[in-house]
């Protein structure tokens, strides 16, 4: 086949997938899942405000902890709320900087913290940090309504756990997740992280999960709110014990027995720093494969569909001729385009747009870099610990 009609072809095909893409998939490139809209209305707020636990794995989260606890501490919400942190393992204060932390709220019996217990067989360090505090939690308050999962490193506005729970309430959800403000500083985050939202909504339309008719299913893991009776109902965290992505199996369980829902927020933001591109490589390689389901086929199907989708617009727009180039500008430009409301969102500049195909590329190298760390024996790898299947 001469070179002028295979450009023309993958010319062509990007652009019916970016059509696809901003015309057909959910409207995510929008991001316009929010928590800042939507809210029911005072009225139709609860009474009376269910009890609420927050669940804490924390494994060296020393630098973090401290801001987390404190954030949390300062919550304005009407009803009963505890807190438990479960100290997996850690080297380091995180556990002391906790107790400190409710020590200077004058809080102390608000924090429980459990010293975790060594890992078994077939669970992930994350999820069996967060059995064990479900069961510290439960014993603590037996008749608590909500868990509230978050990550170590979140900190929270002040109505952030009483806008949770009114919306939870409202709409009869069985989980309702924030998907956190990242920290978009150095140059890696600013590269990066916006692309990792993006990805992430792309994957998991936020508009299908938030549709109870939809079988789209997916959360993210910082901010989790659940009902406690649903997720006993469903059979617990002992389900997913072995996921490396815990949030979105976690969000497929809940679906099936109601309504789920996932926004973008500035209320909760992520403090974990990822000074540099090795770090966001790090974080990215742990789960990307098995976002693939360890498989080969679907390995080389993502890598062929990443080099059509993001890499041959570019190339073909820049060394190609006639409709091809034409076709490739019209999909780069489509690209960018798509990219621009994340971008504003995290409030970095809109040339990041036209340096999505580079981008996509890194991404690209992660995902190959996780598929052969796991046939290393190395998947999963996150502070110390191989977690994934082998």
């Amino acid at each position: 086949m001469p070179a002028q009609i295979l450009a023309t072809i993958l010319a062509a095909l990007a652009l019916a997938i970016w059509l696809y893409l901003l015309l057909g998939r959910g409207g995510f490139w929008l991001s316009s899942e929010r928590d800042d809209g939507n809210l029911p209305p005072v009225q139709a707020r609860p009474q009376a405000w269910p009890k609420v636990a927050v669940v804490i794995p924390a494994r060296d989260e020393a630098e973090g902890i401290g801001a987390c606890i404190g954030s949390l501490l300062a919550q304005d919400y009407p009803g009963e709320w505890d807190i438990v942190l479960v100290d997996d393992g850690s080297s380091d204060d995180t556990a002391a900087i906790a107790r400190q932390t409710a020590a200077a709220h004058a809080a102390e019996g608000r924090l429980a913290v459990v010293a975790g217990r060594p890992l078994p067989a077939g669970w992930t360090g994350k999820l069996w940090a967060v059995r064990q505090g479900i069961a510290a939690a439960t014993r603590l308050s037996p008749a608590g309504d909500y868990l509230l999962l978050s990550d170590a490193d979140i900190v929270y506005a002040s109505d952030t756990l009483t806008r949770l729970v009114a919306r939870a309430q409202a709409g009869g959800l069985m989980l309702t997740s924030l998907m956190v403000k990242l920290r978009c500083e150095s140059l890696a985050e600013r590269a990066l992280i916006p692309a990792f939202i993006f990805f992430f909504q792309m994957l998991y339309p936020f508009a299908w999960i938030n549709r109870p008719t939809a079988a789209t299913a997916g959360a993210a893991g910082g901010c989790m709110l659940v009902r406690a009776d649903i997720l006993r109902q469903a059979g617990g965290i002992d389900l997913i014990k072995d996921a490396l992505i815990d949030d979105c199996a976690l969000a497929a369980v809940l679906k099936r027995h109601g309504p789920i829902w996932l926004g973008l927020t500035e209320r909760a933001h992520s403090i974990r720093r990822y000074p540099h591109f090795g770090d966001i490589r790090r974080m990215v390689v742990r789960s990307a494969y098995a976002q693939l389901r360890y498989s080969p086929l679907l390995l080389m199907g993502v890598l062929a569909g990443m080099g059509v989708t993001y890499l041959a617009p570019p190339l073909i727009a820049l060394f190609g001729t006639g409709s091809a180039r034409l076709l490739s500008l019209a999909a780069w430009l489509l690209m960018a385009l798509a990219f621009q409301p994340t971008l504003r969102f995290y409030r970095v500049s809109w040339l990041w747009g036209i340096g999505l195909p580079a981008i996509a590329f890194c991404y690209t190298l992660f995902t190959l870099d996780s598929a052969v760390q796991s046939w290393r024996g190395r998947g999963g790898l996150w502070k110390g610990r191989v977690q994934a299947m082998e």
